[in-house]
């Protein structure tokens, strides 16, 4: 999600008033889980959202997602929900997970921004870990931070401070925001990215709510046009036979030119080689879809059965005097592969995907 700093840091300060009125209804068709229909029908989601990461739990046997909360003037929306569903169809509301506006995260004061999460096995138990970023004014620059819990919707713990807060080393500029934590099947590490105008990786110490700033390495992918693969923000990692895919964001959040490329790598730090085809994900104006970009995937457990999960922009918030780049919806299409590995282009669609087989 690609913010103006400075106007950002200014609207912060009005998240109390305007945030609210994005806070999710339990009315619509997310509001809670019903038979009505065999597609899930995008948006998923109720009102505005953005930023989706989904996650499937191996506790519950559900799916999860998790957003920033749109609609707020400046980004200046300042808790995250959560939503789950049992297909992938309807989704339940199950409230507010974290707030910054409060003295829950004492390091921040809003811009509840671009999370993820990652299920873990701790000693026989399981445990949650909530990667997200927020404004930290101790600098006046947004800082990513960590919170736990032993249940998907919560209650969270925040670590009390941030866990990256500075930009890497050699970068010059960009934010520390759009967070995806990655577990790698292979080696057994699990490693945090995250950038807005770089791309940065670094494997999670085994307490996982610190890096290893001596892995700390940052990874753009290079060259590119606002046609095609030019980095901007929104790393996404996964691994599926053998390779390390990494998608990313491209162009404005609030451009209908929003939309996903990818490449592949043989480790998760890289280095990464852009696909020769690497849009995956782009606006279809005949059809009123537009800025089809910052996504997360989801594997279905013991199938080579892939959906990514990513926003738009509303069609009735187009112009820019009325605010595009905050007035997103959550959605989601089926992600398939060619024989050879590569990813085929994925069509979004009015209609979502149906309800998950047995």
């Amino acid at each position: 999600m690609n913010k103006v700093l400075s106007f950002a840091t200014i609207c912060f300060l009005t998240s109390a008033i305007f945030a609210k009125v994005t806070a999710p209804s339990l009315t619509g068709r997310a509001g809670g889980e019903s038979s009505s229909g065999e597609s899930s029908g995008n948006p998923i989601l109720p009102e505005f959202h953005a930023d989706p990461e989904v996650l499937y739990a191996q506790q519950t046997k559900r799916f999860y997602i998790y957003s920033t909360t749109d609609g707020a003037p400046g980004w200046g929306g300042y808790y995250f929900t959560v939503f789950s569903s049992k297909d992938l169809t309807d989704w339940r509301h199950e409230g507010i997970m974290l707030d910054l506006g409060t003295d829950q995260v004492p390091w921040a004061t809003g811009n509840a921004w671009a999370p993820c999460i990652i299920e873990k096995a701790v000693n026989g138990r399981w445990k949650y870990f909530f990667y997200y970023s927020g404004h930290n004014p101790e600098n006046n620059r947004k800082a990513i931070g960590v919170a736990v819990a032993d249940f998907p919707t919560g209650p969270f713990t925040d670590f009390g401070k941030p866990i990256v807060n500075k930009l890497p080393n050699g970068v010059r500029g960009g934010q520390q925001i759009d967070v995806d934590v990655f577990h790698d099947p292979v080696s057994g590490k699990d490693y945090l990215y995250w950038g807005n105008g770089y791309m940065a990786g670094a494997q999670l110490n085994d307490d996982m709510v610190s890096i290893d700033t001596t892995t700390v390495t940052v990874m753009t992918p290079q060259g590119g046009t606002l046609a095609d693969y030019a980095y901007r923000e929104a790393p996404y990692v996964f691994y599926r036979n053998g390779l390390y895919y990494f998608l990313w964001s491209v162009d404005d959040t609030g451009s209908p030119n929003y939309h996903v490329a990818y490449g592949t790598a043989k480790s998760p730090l890289g280095p990464i080689e852009v696909a020769k085809s690497p849009v995956i994900l782009q606006q279809d104006p005949q059809h009123e879809i537009y800025g089809t970009a910052h996504n997360s995937v989801v594997q279905i457990p013991g199938r080579d059965e892939w959906y990514i999960v990513y926003h738009r922009i509303n069609k009735n918030y187009m112009h820019r005097d009325k605010g595009p780049g905050f007035h997103r919806e959550v959605c989601i299409d089926k992600m398939e592969f060619n024989a050879d590995g590569t990813i085929r282009p994925v069509i979004p669609t009015h209609k979502g995907v149906g309800k998950l087989k047995d």
